[in-house]
């Protein structure tokens, strides 16, 4: 694994996306093997609530799945032509460019998920991030986020390029669950059944 400074390495990313918007759209799964993680999630909504979906990407096939199960849409990337495409394919939906280290919308939603989008962020981007859940969430709602398995920094390639997953110790994110108000209610590390993910399901108290 090649190493990147932290500090440079999320800039990048984001620009890596969005000039290869259009190859990562298609090279992003839709075999929906996240299926019985949503399951799991959407159980815990309100009937037609609204989920803000936190790196959604082109919108598949976590929105598609969303918004065909009658769920309202909120959707922010950093990426302006993967916005574009979700605009295209959702028009009826919300879809906004947004820094989710900057997030302030002002509202707060029913369920929050960040699926394969917050690990790219530096572990000291992260922890800030749990209180941006906490000022979206309205009461009860969901919160389902991928992390890696443990406290560190991988660096893989994606389109010649490296490719940065960072993670912060799953006590560590148990602990930022706890002080900001969600109850954890399951979390998978390396789950089989889902990609080797690791996967994190809470609920705003």
């Amino acid at each position: 694994m090649r190493r990147v400074p932290e500090p440079c390495a999320y800039e990048r990313i984001i620009g890596l996306y969005e000039e290869n918007a259009e190859a990562w759209d298609r090279q992003r799964g839709r075999d929906l093997h996240e299926g019985p993680w949503l399951d799991r999630f959407v159980a815990l909504l309100p009937a037609g609530g609204r989920v803000l979906d936190i790196g959604c990407g082109g919108g598949e096939p976590i929105a598609h799945y969303l918004i065909e199960r009658g769920f309202g849409v909120t959707g922010i990337d950093s990426s302006p032509s993967l916005i574009a495409l979700c605009r295209r394919r959702f028009p009826d939906q919300e879809w906004l460019v947004e820094d989710m280290r900057t997030l302030a919308l002002g509202r707060q939603f029913p369920g929050l998920i960040a699926w394969h989008s917050f690990f790219h962020l530096a572990t000291n981007d992260q922890r800030p991030m749990f209180a941006r859940f906490a000022a979206h969430a309205a009461p009860s709602a969901a919160l389902m986020f991928t992390s890696g398995p443990s406290a560190g920094v991988e660096i893989g390639a994606w389109q010649n390029e490296p490719l940065r997953h960072a993670s912060l110790a799953p006590d560590e994110y148990q602990a930022l669950l706890a002080e900001h108000d969600f109850r954890l209610i399951d979390c998978r590390i390396r789950d089989p059944e889902c990609g080797d993910s690791t996967v994190w399901l809470a609920q705003k108290t």
